[in-house]
């Protein structure tokens, strides 16, 4: 669990989020387009605590172990949902895109391009940028289905898929893709927190200039509508828009499946939780607040809303 920036609670609505996605597969100009996208981010937030706190979350943990704090519930909000730019690093190499329910495919330019016109195109090495989607529709890369818009990006380095979704359905695809849907609600519900926290942090600290975050555990898992369920999509919405925060600072909410490989992967940077554990948790009765006060020790929940409210 670290802290990477100033605590991030007021996202102001913005019809300028469309311009991340106005790649340009030339050399020229990407710093300057990194340097626009990271602006707009910045811009789209306004801190509720004005420190400008960067210290890694282990460095306050002495004191936060003797924490013993529930973090409450802020009160329901209209929220934000921005959206996140998801590399498939998991779809690697592309073999195939279809589309389904009225999603549809067209170059840079605007211009359409036909299925099988792009098939051709992923499997060579023209360079270039073609986006899928629709409203209602799906698009599937090499079979599994993903909601929001598909880029297919080609910088010479090879084809990429890039899923643009909003913050709420990734966080209920990330629940379904790290814990059994099955799983009692109050701990897909602190997954849903962590996910939403960590993914927030991807969003100004980006993985790369074209996209925030990968689809593997590297990051965190994502599968597109197969891990997204009646239960997932639950825990997202009673959850909306909470995120973890300290001191400031938006909380890079670390986790892992057992508390042993928890504390083997994140014990250096501090609390992380794991999710048998917060299942075991939530069996005994605790709440999802109450899990992630167990794991994320003197941290408290903060809820992102819209501007104005």
């Amino acid at each position: 669990m670290r802290l990477v920036r100033p605590l991030l609670l007021i996202l102001t609505a913005s019809a300028g989020l469309a311009s991340l996605i106005a790649w340009t597969t030339s050399t020229g100009g990407s710093d300057s387009a990194t340097q626009e996208a990271e602006a707009l981010l910045s811009a789209l937030f306004d801190s509720a605590d004005q420190s400008r706190s960067t210290a890694n979350f282990s460095d306050h943990q002495e004191g936060l172990q003797r924490s013993t704090a529930v973090p409450a519930v802020p009160p329901a909000v209209a929220t934000a949902d921005p959206q996140l730019r998801i590399a498939l690093l998991s779809q690697r190499p592309l073999l195939q895109v279809s589309t389904q329910g009225g999603a549809a495919c067209r170059s840079q330019a605007g211009a359409p391009v036909q299925l099988g016109v792009l098939n051709g195109m992923i499997t060579g090495t023209t360079t270039g940028l073609v986006s899928c989607g629709g409203s209602g529709g799906s698009v599937f890369v090499n079979g599994r289905a993903y909601e929001g818009t598909i880029h297919l990006l080609n910088r010479g380095q090879g084809w990429l898929a890039i899923n643009q979704i909003n913050l709420e359905r990734y966080v209920a695809s990330v629940v379904g893709a790290e814990m059994p849907s099955y799983w009692n609600g109050e701990a897909l519900k602190a997954q849903a927190v962590a996910a939403r926290s960590y993914g927030l942090v991807h969003m100004l600290r980006p993985a790369d200039r074209d996209w925030n975050l990968g689809d593997t555990t590297r990051w965190q898992a994502y599968s597109g509508t197969i891990s997204s369920t009646d239960s997932t999509i639950k825990a997202a919405a009673a959850t909306r828009g909470l995120v973890l925060s300290f001191k400031g600072g938006l909380v890079e909410s670390l986790y892992a499946a057992t508390q042993e490989i928890s504390d083997e992967a994140h014990g250096h940077l501090g609390a992380s939780m794991s999710q048998h554990g917060a299942q075991q948790l939530a069996q005994r009765g605790l709440r999802f607040n109450e899990i992630l006060g167990r794991y994320y020790a003197g941290a408290s929940l903060a809820r992102i809303k819209t501007d104005g409210q």
